[in-house]
């Protein structure tokens, strides 16, 4: 008697990656069913300012399902849409304006993947689908050790995605492949090519997660006011110029400030709400104002059980930073970070640990200490 496949639930975006993930888990033996996630509608979310796609948002939404969708007949699959545009809304996109007003520099990719992508996405794939194992196209490892599923690394080091990552749990991690985890990109699109997928050199998506590429500023102002006020060099304490509201700009920007005819090159460095005022200081003086090697992480997940109270990692702020030697150490329910100094660690941002190839978790960073 013949043994049944394995059924793998894959989130297909018709990309490049997910693409070659669902040629991978065919020529492994599963039984690849794929399925497209729309979790966003510009016209529903009244997403219109600084959308730079707003007249081509629902042709851009169903030529990347049709994309996927060639993929997966190609592949002789087939391929499902599904909504979560409510979901993300009340769990992602709400958080996001929630942190903007109070000035914080949130990350909602790593709440979509907590909360969308290995949440939404696995009760459907169980419900629906009966089916106890998804794939998505991450740039991330799971290795199973004993009864403990850890988060390890990619290859290709330059788009490694478990930063993004660090909030999953065990039960999420054990439900996962990611089979493009050991595969460089370049190896990838190659693999694509070589399988005659159309879309193997398609532009990878950018952007916040599932809402693509926006002018920023503009995109904030449909869900928060413009509110004026001075920019003030904090050395010399004149005003340099105007911005359009403290929530629009992060600690470190130094892009699109609006500062044009200066000499400097200006960098955010405070933010008063109660006064309306940014403060900016000038390469000369950014270590000074913007460097820092000690804060407060707040609602940190750690992957694996049984942690130390303290000891040394890698530690990232941002996606792609080179990773920074520092200690961890565990006081009240709270992760305090001691690491070299380092430019514009912002509150709101994610802190993620790393030993070795192993993602240990990561939370918010409240404050600097």
């Amino acid at each position: 008697m013949k043994s049944k496949k394995t059924k793998v639930i894959l989130g297909m975006s018709g990309g490049v990656d997910s693409s070659v993930c669902a040629y991978l888990l065919k020529k492994q033996g599963y039984e690849v069913i794929g399925l497209f996630m729309q979790n966003w509608d510009s016209y529903l979310n009244n997403d219109f300012l600084g959308n730079v796609n707003e007249s081509k948002q629902t042709c851009n939404v169903q030529k990347d399902f049709n994309d996927a969708k060639a993929v997966a007949d190609k592949l002789g699959i087939k391929i499902y849409r599904v909504e979560f545009i409510q979901q993300y809304w009340d769990k992602v996109f709400k958080y996001l304006i929630q942190e903007y007003k109070k000035g914080r520099t949130p990350n909602p990719d790593v709440l979509c993947n907590k909360y969308i992508k290995f949440n939404e996405f696995i009760k459907v794939a169980k419900n629906k689908f009966h089916c106890d194992k998804i794939a998505m196209g991450h740039y991330a490892n799971v290795k199973k050790i004993k009864d403990q599923y850890y988060l390890t690394k990619a290859i290709d080091e330059n788009k490694d995605q478990t930063y993004f990552l660090c909030w999953l749990n065990q039960e999420q991690l054990s439900k996962t492949i990611f089979p493009i985890g050991n595969i460089p990109k370049d190896e990838v699109r190659k693999i694509a090519h070589e399988q005659g997928l159309d879309n193997w050199n398609k532009k990878d998506s950018t952007g916040v997660c599932f809402i693509g590429e926006r002018k920023f500023k503009d995109f904030l102002n449909n869900y928060l006011p413009i509110k004026k006020g001075k920019v003030i060099d904090i050395v010399t304490k004149k005003v340099v110029g105007e911005h359009d509201g403290i929530t629009f700009y992060t600690l470190g920007q130094n892009k699109n400030l609006g500062l044009g005819g200066q000499q400097n090159k200006y960098f955010v460095c405070k933010k008063d709400f109660k006064k309306n005022i940014i403060y900016v200081v000038d390469q000369n003086n950014k270590e000074k104002y913007l460097s820092s090697t000690k804060c407060e992480v707040v609602k940190f997940n750690w992957i694996n059980k049984n942690q130390k109270k303290s000891a040394k990692v890698k530690i990232r702020f941002r996606h792609r930073q080179e990773l920074i030697d520092g200690k961890y150490e565990i006081k009240n329910n709270k992760v305090i970070l001691t690491y070299k100094p380092t430019i514009a660690v912002a509150p709101g941002q994610f802190a993620v640990l790393y030993s070795n190839k192993k993602c240990l978790g990561g939370g918010i960073v409240n404050k600097l200490i």
